[in-house]
This record gives structure tokens, C-alpha cells and sequence, in this order.
């Protein structure tokens, strides 16, 4: 096992080309939010414009869609009619989608049976580098022969890892990372494992990302980690070396945030040290 280094995240953020243009650095299509948790998708995507990627469009039921609009003028919004996804936004996500170079799903969406049925059915659809995190993982915890041949990136901390794989994740490190790559190598797709160390394998390589801080246990953290993710992933860099980025992003942000606000920390806090990072 390898351990994600400074070194290892630097390749993934080459010198621009001075002629690069709008669209040259990934467009993100991000589906999440309802009508009680409105903040998912705005920081999801206020992470991935911080992580470096040019475009992001949020697709949400409306209350979600008008939050995030109201949150910041960076982000393109599709809203959708109701509090939750539904069946009868599948079209309009799907013809969304063909304009985005990866996709984020599943923050904040609620397990509703119309929201369960319109995520799989779009990941059935979908051929686009995914995201999968939160509730969405529960969904395809049920239906796992969605997931060879796609490009998926899964994020799950350790209950939803459980629910993914049928096995506790544990805190010793040698059976994390075994349990990780087993299931990765069976689901054939790569797994994020959060945690104190995070454990991120596509089944053939395995790698740990020791970066971060007891204060990433507040809410948002997790959708601040997918955005990253995703920003990379439309970028066109690989599933593997982006969630490990991600990981180390993410936890190093969270390092310096809960430097300047300890227990006080916010996962909006983030969003200014995501730059800072990349920067170093």
C-alpha cells in the first residue's frame, strides 16, 4: 500500500496552457439536494469550482436548486419541480448530462421510493465518470449489477460501507484496506472509504490518505470531498488518482480550517482552503 503524497496530488494540477478556454477544464453536472437538505448540492459545487473545474451545473428539486442559485452567482442551476427527485426529472437530468464531462449524484436526496427509482435509472443510463455518494450509495447497496462496465467512484464512510458490502470496515487498518479492495475488485469500481485514514482502492491498487482533522465530523464535509472528486473526474483524470486527490484535499483543507476555528469549524470553511492547497 502506498500513502497519497503532496507529490502525488501536484501531477494532477499540470501549468495551464495560456490559450485554454471555458469547458477546457471539465464541465460537472451535480444531482442532489431536497427540499430539507438545500446545502448539499450548493457546496458540492462551490468545492469543484474551488478544486479547478470550469463549469458547474446543479441539478435539484427547486427549493435545493433556488438555495444554491441564492448562495452564489457561480453556479448554473437546473431546478426541478417538487421537494425530491422524481421519475418524471429523468429526462430533463439526462439531456442536462450530455452537456457534463462527470456527474455528482446523491447528496442530500432523501430515500423516498421516487427518488430511489429515478437515481438508479439514471446511473443505469448514465455512461459518464460518476460520484456516488450518500443516500445513493443505499440505492445501489440493492442493485449492484448496475455497476460493472461504468466508470463509478463511491464514497461511503463506514455505515454506508456496511450497507454497500455487508461487512463493518472496522478502525485496524491492514482489515480496512483488505475489505476495501476485496469489495472494489467485486463491485469493479473504486471505493473512498472515509475515515481517519482514508482507504482508496479500485480493487487492483489500494492507497491511503492520512490527511485531516477530528473537526471533518460536521456536516457538509462529505459533499465538499465529492465536489473535489468530481472536479477532477471532469477533468478527465482518472477515478483512482481522483478520489485519492480528493481525499488529500479535502482532509488538508479540513486541517488548516480546523486550525483557524477548531469545534466551531463549518464545511463552508472549506471552501476558501480547498485553493490554498492546491496552491501549496
Amino acid at each position: 500500500m502506498e500513502t497519497v503524497t503532496k507529490a502525488f496530488v501536484k501531477k494532477l494540477f499540470p501549468r495551464r496552457p495560456a490559450w485554454s478556454h471555458k469547458g477546457d477544464f471539465g464541465k460537472l453536472l451535480i444531482i442532489a439536494g431536497s427540499r430539507r437538505y438545500t446545502g448539499s448540492p450548493a457546496l458540492c459545487g462551490l468545492a469543484a469550482l474551488r478544486a479547478g473545474v470550469d463549469l458547474v451545473t446543479i441539478a435539484a428539486p427547486q427549493r435545493a436548486a433556488d438555495t444554491a442559485a441564492s448562495f452564489s452567482p457561480d453556479l448554473i442551476t437546473e431546478p426541478l419541480r417538487g421537494d425530491c427527485f422524481n421519475p418524471w426529472h429523468l429526462k430533463t437530468v439526462l439531456e442536462t448530462a450530455k452537456g457534463a464531462d462527470a456527474v455528482v449524484i446523491g447528496g442530500g436526496m432523501g430515500r423516498r421510493n421516487e427518488t430511489i427509482h429515478a437515481v438508479l435509472n439514471f446511473l443505469k443510463n448514465t455512461n459518464l465518470p460518476c460520484v456516488v455518494d450518500a443516500d445513493a450509495i443505499h440505492f445501489l447497496a440493492e442493485r449492484k449489477e448496475i455497476l460493472p462496465g461504468k466508470d463509478f467512484v463511491l464514497t461511503p464512510p463506514p455505515k454506508e460501507f456496511f450497507a454497500l458490502a455487508g461487512e463493518h470496515p472496522g478502525t485496524e487498518p491492514k482489515k480496512r484496506a483488505e475489505l476495501v479492495k476485496k469489495h472494489a475488485k467485486k463491485l469493479e469500481a473504486v471505493i473512498l472509504l472515509k475515515g481517519h485514514t482514508d482507504v482508496i482502492s479500485d480493487g487492483r491498487k489500494t492507497m491511503l490518505n492520512k490527511t485531516g482533522s477530528p473537526y471533518l465530523t460536521k456536516g457538509g464535509t462529505g459533499e465538499t470531498v465529492t465536489g473535489i472528486c468530481g472536479a477532477l473526474l471532469a477533468r478527465g483524470v482518472g477515478s483512482l488518482e481522483a478520489a485519492c486527490a480528493a481525499a488529500y484535499i479535502n482532509g488538508a483543507a479540513g486541517e488548516l480550517a480546523s486550525k483557524q476555528y477548531g469545534p466551531g469549524m463549518l464545511a463552508s470553511d472549506l471552501l476558501g482552503k480547498i485553493p490554498e492547497i492546491i496552491k501549496k
